[in-house]
């Protein structure tokens, strides 16, 4: 029979991927954790950990075991607090996957605020383009452009949000005028890398244009927005991206527009995780709250 509380250990160097790291969150030697880890994996006789060069990474095994210690940390944290009346629970490591473009410019300005009402929480944010896997514990919460169609999964749409062709006024002074579609050809677009886009959901420069001579392409929109700033293309942004900024005008905004969405999904296995839950309102409530940012200042 395993040791319950060696699964504590399993669990933190899940979510760390290191051994100093996980050590350091338990306030233990780094060769405590290996020495736990190592009686775990013999008790089970399983091999729960690849050891790489980017650190701990879960084994087929371990990917089984990680659900069901989840369910036994967030049972033993129930139970605390019903027998005790204290919240032990808003605590921990939560790892936030996004697309970069909305962690940069609407999450992480409002950490501030996160961390007046969750000072015991340590919010991880990826915010990247690539699609993250949740199954597999890449991260414990995901933000996608579109609903998950399989997979255990809880999903919900937090937020509608638009993007509209801009372009900076040292271009639009140097360039013909646009006053209808047709006046776009010949014009100057900044945009994505075709074969490196991974959500479909990004493909929207065909939808709206025919046949644009793109001069600059990014997988980054950071990229992308600061090359527009500087005059080199027109660009489709976000409209929260831009918010009040003037170094970029918006061309056409009543005709040339996307609209897309945000959806926050979770395993189900950690929606009742109360950190987890935490975060997920937290967020919920972050993005209901900016909708007209979302959608651009007519919305």
């Amino acid at each position: 029979m395993y040791n319950w509380n060696d699964l504590k250990y399993f669990l933190e160097l899940s979510r760390r991927g290191k051994l100093v790291e996980a050590a350091r969150r338990l306030h233990v030697d780094h060769t405590t954790v290996s020495r736990r880890i190592t009686a775990l994996e013999e008790s089970l006789n399983a091999r729960l950990f690849d050891k790489s060069p980017r650190g701990y990474q879960l084994t087929d095994a371990g990917l089984r075991l990680l659900p069901l210690a989840e369910q036994m940390e967030a049972q033993s944290t129930s139970l605390y607090q019903s027998i005790s009346g204290k919240d032990a629970s808003f605590s921990g490591t939560v790892r936030l996957a996004v697309p970069e473009a909305v962690g940069i410019n609407v999450i992480a300005p409002a950490m501030d605020t996160f961390r007046q009402k969750y000072p015991d929480i340590e919010l991880e944010l990826v915010a990247e383009t690539r699609q993250t896997s949740l199954s597999k514990r890449e991260a414990d919460i995901a933000m996608t452009l579109a609903r998950p169609t399989s997979g255990r999964l809880v999903a919900w749409k937090v937020s509608d949000y638009r993007l509209r062709l801009y372009g900076a006024p040292s271009y639009l002074a140097n360039h013909p005028p646009i006053k209808t579609g047709e006046d776009l050809s010949g014009h100057d677009f900044i945009g994505y890398i075709d074969d490196l886009i991974q959500m479909p959901e990004l493909r929207f420069m065909e939808e709206l244009f025919r046949n644009p001579h793109i001069v600059f392409r990014s997988t980054n929109v950071m990229a992308q927005y600061r090359a527009a700033l500087k005059g080199v293309g027109l660009a489709m942004v976000h409209c929260f991206m831009v918010g009040q900024d003037t170094g970029l005008q918006p061309i056409l905004p009543k005709k040339i527009f996307v609209e897309r969405q945000y959806w926050l999904m979770v395993h189900e296995d950690l929606r009742k995780v109360t950190r987890v839950d935490a975060v997920c309102g937290f967020l919920t409530d972050l993005f209901r709250a900016k909708q007209s940012l979302m959608l651009g200042s007519d919305a």
